[in-house]
């Protein structure tokens, strides 16, 4: 890797665009890179690892582990300056130019405040055919991927490898080994071998722990099979504990004994089983003996017990018997019994009748018979019909009266008719112009309306052009973008298609030599010898790679050529649109158009009141006529009423003579003739209730007569008598249903008392029901515990069977997990350093972090010997560093003036600067050629130059100049100011108030 040139703006304390020749710089193998305090020396440096890996060194990161974007920034910059690092550089044979900028804030375009920008990479490549720079990538991801495959190392090696960091080592050569190895494992990325411990570590932690899984489901069967086996078991559980090896066969031989007690017991309890069935056989046999006699005892004493309780029913028997006769001869005197009654009751009835009947009438009529009623009934009929004759003439009095009054309304109509007549007509005049202007002012609209719609219509159609017009403009200026962007596409592709095509033309040869057979004559000279045919160069094009580019760029082309005919086909109608809608704007244009509009419709709407005012002033005309008609029509009605009403007054005094004669003292002749109506109503319903009266007492002694004799016939002494030994129809049934119900409960008891079967059981001792019950209770408990404990017992044996058989599986299971737990822990503890066959107790990592220091520490001693003048060499140890401490990483230097060995914490300052100056050099080239051999031609150092005396100093410069002797250059950040006169090419950075700034000095002249 070879820098040539670092472009930095507002980067760190560097405000304004600062240019960083390095070519200049490394052509003199030596440069000095120095400053005041703070100006910015590392700055630069940092501005390297920036452009390469987007990111400082880690020792100046913002604390948190990511570099902020807004601490790069410089806080001397203009507001509208962008930072930006930009690095010109060489590596794996490429030159690349990388620009890089961070995210940061600016200011807005429009209105106050700030937006933030998103950071920007940028990756192009120097062709050296062109003298151009092509494009690569602006992916922050691609970029750094590329980077660091070129670069073959990653950021926290580059710092270490190229910016060599005095302090770093100086504290490296005092650190301890956990302190070493973790900077090693950063630089060689020796994870995997981390992962490797890690990986095992699991595995044994994994196997492990399948191994105690199937070590407790293996105890878990054994709580199983010490729950099933219950209390019968002697011997305990095995007490032993997950991952012992002993537990599985311990387990399975108390399983073993388990099963054989279990046998016996069910053995036992089958015997028992069967003497208990034989017992509980004879106590049913007993019970079923016991319980029948005590049945047949029981029925005959039930049998004695009804026919006690039917003796004692018999005189109600005797008595129901002789009522049920008596009730069935009072049945022949029914008939006569009921007629006697209805009789009685239409008596009652009548009586009633004539007694209110008789109370409406006058005092001097109550004792009247029917016949004096009737008699004064037809004579008050005779006088109603006199009375009748003289309601012709009330009914004419009262037609007379309600015309008069029709009369006199009709009269105040008219009245008011022509009062609202004569009112109306007196403002006809002004009515009839206010109809006849409204008409007038419509036509006027109507004209104006025409005039302005034929306004209007040009007016829409130039706004519509200068609206198409605006739309065409903007995308007249997106296809004349797309237009452009197809002519770059396309000038890319034929480039390309150039490129390709000398690239091919360039390796013709190997392409022609390809298609050579040895013996047939060559295409091109003719000759059937080919000694040394062309060879194929990496990257070689072959005719489809060509054909390819050729048919892209001819795509191109023709995406150009569409492009050129849309933004034609634009453009015309963009003029087309322009042309039609004048120089006017759209603002002004739809002003004008709104307000034709406006005014247009205001037109309109009047306009369409024109049929409506006619028709107004038609209506008030045809009104005028009406009412001048209704106003004459009332006149003729006055005259004609006045006459009508003096004929009707005459009529009315006749009628009213008449009437006062035929009215008797009423209020009216109606009146008289209701109550002549009612009077005569009241003695007819007098008579006719006298009249029934007399009819049904003479049907209630004519009743009585009849009920004698029919009791007599009955053989009852009197009416009443046969009255109360009636029964009604339920009644009877009721007695009878009884009396059968005695009669059959007789023959039954009679039927059971006979049976021999309960007469010898009655004969016998009670039953002892209540002993045979309890022995039979007793035997059939005894059979189910019986029954019960042979159940559990097979039941136990199956159960103790079956986690036997699991038991046995988890055994053969485990056999392949144990063997891997075996095998895994063995190698983890290895590795882990742990393992007694460890003797260093060193971890894999540890291992080869020594090898890689062994080798480190060979390439510093090269360069410390010179350093040295011959005295100092760096030796790897691998012994132990304490009592417990692990090995591996100690570090030494042997004196060849002693001859001793001696810790590196042990030198002085100068003596560490030039030691841990050589193992920074020899870092850097074991880390070089672990990261891929990439060619490192540009290092830096910083400081450490101050603790040198002079020799020791100009030997170390020789060291450093000797690097050039592998086409190296060398950086010195230093403030030492001797190191400005020994160094003739220097890059000063100077710090002031607007910033730093950076100066390029060769032998003594400023660039």
């Amino acid at each position: 890797m070879r820098l040539h040139r670092l472009s930095i703006t507002a980067f760190g304390p560097f405000a304004d665009t600062q240019e960083i020749d390095f070519d200049t710089l490394c052509a003199a193998g030596i440069f000095l890179l120095h400053g005041a305090t703070g100006a910015g020396k590392t700055s630069v440096l940092d501005a390297v690892c920036y452009a390469l890996y987007d990111a400082v060194p880690g020792a100046r990161q913002i604390k948190g582990g990511a570099t902020k974007d807004a601490s790069l920034r410089s806080d001397h910059a203009p507001a509208g300056t962008y930072t930006e690092v930009c690095l010109e550089l060489t590596v794996g044979g490429r030159r690349l130019e990388i620009t890089r900028r961070p995210a940061q804030t600016r200011p807005k375009k429009r209105g106050t405040g700030v937006t933030t920008e998103k950071a920007q990479s940028r990756l192009r490549e120097y062709d050296p055919a062109s003298g151009d720079r092509r494009a690569l990538s602006k992916s922050h991801q691609e970029i750094g991927e590329e980077i660091g495959q070129l670069l073959g190392m990653s950021r926290e090696q580059f710092c270490q490898v190229v910016l060599l960091p005095q302090g770093d080592f100086a504290r490296f050569l005092r650190a301890d080994a956990e302190a070493r190895g973790k900077l090693l494992g950063r630089l060689f990325d020796t994870r995997r071998f981390a992962a490797v411990e890690d990986r095992l570590a699991e595995l044994r932690r994994g196997a492990e722990q399948q191994v105690r899984a199937g070590d407790e489901r293996l105890l878990g069967v054994a709580q199983r099979i010490a729950q099933a086996a219950g209390a019968g078991v002697e011997q305990p559980l095995p007490a032993r504990q997950p991952g012992d090896p002993g537990l599985a066969p311990a387990v399975l031989a108390w399983a073993a004994v388990a099963r054989s007690t279990a046998h016996e017991r069910r053995d036992i309890a089958e015997a028992a089983l069967a003497g208990a069935g034989s017992r509980q056989a004879a106590a049913r046999r007993l019970l079923d003996t016991e319980r029948e006699l005590a049945r047949l005892q029981q029925r005959f004493a039930d049998g004695r017990r009804r026919a006690d309780a039917l003796e004692a029913r018999r005189p109600a028997y005797e008595a129901a018997r002789a009522r049920l006769e008596r009730a069935r001869k009072a049945d022949q005197v029914a008939p006569a019994l009921a007629l006697r009654a209805d009789a009685e009751r239409a008596h009652r009835t009548a009586a009633t009748d004539r007694d209110r009947a008789r109370a409406r009438l006058p005092a001097d009529l109550t004792d009247s018979g029917a016949d004096h009623l009737s008699a004064l009934e037809r004579k008050m009929l005779e006088e109603l019909g006199r009375v009748d004759a003289a309601r012709g003439a009330e009914r004419r009095s009262a037609e007379i009266s309600r015309e008069r009054t029709d009369l006199d309304r009709q009269a105040r109509a008219d009245e008011e008719l022509l009062a609202d007549a004569a009112g109306w007509l007196a403002g006809w005049e002004s009515a009839r112009r206010a109809h006849q202007e409204r008409v007038e002012t419509a036509q006027e609209a109507a004209t104006r309306a025409e005039q302005l719609a034929g306004q209007l219509e040009p007016a829409r159609a130039q706004l519509d052009a200068a609206r198409t017009r605006d739309a065409l403009d903007a995308r007249a200026a997106a296809s004349q973008r797309l237009l452009n962007s197809a002519r770059e596409r396309a000038n890319d592709a034929k480039q390309t298609w150039l490129d390709v095509r000398e690239r091919r033309l360039r390796g013709i040869a190997a392409e022609l030599a390809a298609r050579l057979v040895t013996g047939e004559p060559c295409a091109v000279c003719g000759s059937a010898d080919h000694p040394a045919p062309a060879r194929a160069a990496a990257g070689q094009v072959d005719q489809a790679s060509e054909d390819a580019a050729s048919a892209a760029s001819r795509r191109a082309e023709a995406a150009v050529a569409d492009a050129e005919r849309e933004h034609a086909s634009v453009r015309e109608e963009y003029a087309a649109a322009r042309s039609a809608a004048g120089g006017s704007t759209l603002a002004e244009l739809a002003a004008l158009t709104e307000r034709l509009g406006r005014e247009h419709g205001a037109a309109h709407r009047l306009a369409a009141g024109t049929h409506a005012a006619r028709e107004a002033l038609a209506r008030a005309e045809r009104e005028r006529e009406d009412r001048l008609t209704a106003q004459r029509s009332a006149e003729n009605r006055v005259a004609a009423r006045t006459s009508r009403r003096e004929a009707l007054d005459r009529e009315q005094t006749g009628l009213e003579a008449e009437l006062a004669r035929a009215r008797g003292g009423a209020d009216s002749v109606a009146a008289h003739a209701e109550r002549l109506a009612g009077r005569a109503r009241l003695l007819a319903e007098a008579a006719d209730a006298v009249r029934d009266f007399d009819t049904t007492a003479q049907r209630l002694k004519d009743g009585d007569d009849r009920l004698a004799s029919a009791a007599f016939r009955a053989g009852f002494d009197t009416p009443r008598e046969a009255a109360a030994a009636l029964l009604s129809g339920p009644e009877q049934r009721d007695l009878t249903h009884r009396m059968d119900d005695w009669q059959a409960e007789a023959a039954t008891v009679a039927d059971r008392l006979a049976e021999p079967d309960a007469r010898e059981a009655a004969e016998q001792p009670p039953a002892r029901l209540d002993t045979a019950l309890l022995s039979h209770e007793a035997a059939e408990t005894a059979l189910r515990a019986a029954s019960a404990a042979l159940a559990g017992a097979r039941e136990r044996n199956g159960e103790l069977a079956r986690l036997s058989r699991q038991a046995e599986e988890e055994v053969r299971r485990l056999g392949p997990l144990r063997t891997e737990y075996s095998r895994v822990a063995r190698l983890a503890t290895l590795t882990a350093g742990t393992s007694t066959d460890n003797d260093r107790k060193m971890r894999l990592e540890s291992y080869v972090l020594a090898a890689r220091l062994e080798q480190v520490a060979a390439a510093a001693t090269a360069r410390l010997l010179r350093m040295s003048s011959g005295r100092y060499t760096l030796v790897h140890s691998d012994a132990r560093s304490g009592g417990v401490k692990r090995s591996g990483l100690g570090l030494h230097v042997l004196d060849s003036w002693t001859g001793n060995a001696r810790d590196t914490a042990t030198l002085s300052g100068g003596e560490t600067f030039f030691v841990s100056l050589a193992l920074a050099l020899g870092l850097a080239d074991v880390v070089t050629d672990e990261a891929g051999g990439a060619r490192l031609d540009t290092l830096f150092i910083d400081e450490g130059f101050g603790s040198l005396d002079d020799q020791t100093l100009d030997e170390v410069l020789d060291v450093l100049d000797s690097l050039r002797e592998r086409d190296r250059s060398v950086g010195i950040v230093s403030h030492v100011a001797d190191l400005r006169r020994r160094i003739p090419t220097q890059l000063e950075v100077t710090k002031s108030r607007r910033g730093s700034t950076v100066s390029l000095r060769t032998g003594g002249a400023d660039g």
